[in-house]
């Protein structure tokens, strides 16, 4: 069987998340040899600037090298945190693949002696560069201060321990994957702070077309978790949301229902619109959609337009 080349970032979640695919595939499909190419993408050579700093020319940041190196013929596929797919996919390329949610909270890891949110002490400095969780924290505690945060989970980690921060905020997910479990002193529940749009799962990117690759990957798309996100990434595109103001959005599929909570707010946490959705499961793209316009109508507009 001819190799399959995998197009990856070299930071240690970005080779963990394609080890895992690269193993998949090789249990799959015995015979099948997966070669993994790391590619630098422009995120990771910007590190002195927050991603809301960058703006619009933000979006595909961690993913247009990975892209180019499809299209060119040069990678089979791509492997994401799917929160860092933009939701307009390059022409020639398509999600071949959803991968089954990991745990989709957000976790507190606090230096010695912090054990919750509820203990940080006035004025503690929260190490984040998402306005999804400023907005959200700075809504619940205005004393915080939040300190721009940049670099994989290790650097942020050996921030805390330097004691830059009183706190970090991270993805469980990605503390879980690199087997940094042990270091989260907090999960916060999503009705505190509301996940990002695909957060804890894995988007596995292919050339539209290509029937051996789209193929071999179709089994390691679960499909309750694509219709979730699905719904999540229909209600982003209905904002016409990027990096420039919190946005956030978590479905759920239960038996034949889909339920989506969905998020705007400003980035201080002075104001925060927050709604619901509920339908059928075939109809996740409409459902995420309406809560857009319900939120819209409900005052994120003014949020949105304020970006």
């Amino acid at each position: 069987m001819r190799n399959v080349v995998i197009g990856t970032r070299g930071s240690p979640l970005a080779l963990w998340q394609t080890n895992w695919v690269k193993s998949k595939l090789e249990q799959l499909h015995p015979g099948l040899s997966v070669e993994i190419k790391i590619i630098n993408t422009k995120g990771d050579l910007i590190v002195d600037r927050s991603l809301p700093e960058l703006g619009a020319s933000g979006k595909g940041l961690f993913t247009k090298e990975l892209e180019e190196e499809m299209l060119d013929g040069r990678a089979d596929l791509a492997v994401h945190s799917l929160k860092d797919l933009p939701t307009e996919i390059p022409a020639g390329l398509e999600i071949g693949a959803i991968s089954e949610r990991e745990d989709v909270r957000d976790a507190l890891v606090a230096r010695e002696g912090i054990m919750s949110f509820a203990e940080l002490p006035q004025g503690a400095g929260i190490g984040t560069s998402s306005l999804r969780r400023q907005s959200q924290m700075l809504a619940v505690r205005r004393d915080l201060r939040i300190l721009p945060a940049r670099g994989n989970v290790d650097t942020r980690l050996r921030k805390l321990d330097d004691k830059q921060f009183d706190a970090i905020v991270l993805a469980a997910a990605g503390l879980h994957r690199l087997d940094r479990g042990y270091r989260i002193t907090q999960y916060l529940s999503e009705d505190f702070l509301l996940p990002a749009v695909g957060q804890g799962a894995l988007a596995i990117e292919t050339r539209a077309g290509d029937e051996r690759v789209n193929a071999l990957v179709k089994a390691l798309d679960h499909r309750p978790t694509r219709i979730a996100c699905d719904a999540e990434r229909s209600f982003l595109i209905g904002l016409g949301g990027g990096c420039l103001v919190p946005i956030a959005a978590l479905a759920r599929v239960i038996g034949g229902e889909v339920s989506i909570t969905g998020l705007v707010a400003k980035p201080d946490g002075t104001e925060v619109v927050r709604a619901r959705g509920t339908g059928p499961a075939s109809d996740a793209r409409a459902i995420g959609s309406k809560l857009a316009d319900k939120l819209l109508s409900q005052g994120a507009r003014a949020l949105l337009s304020a970006e």
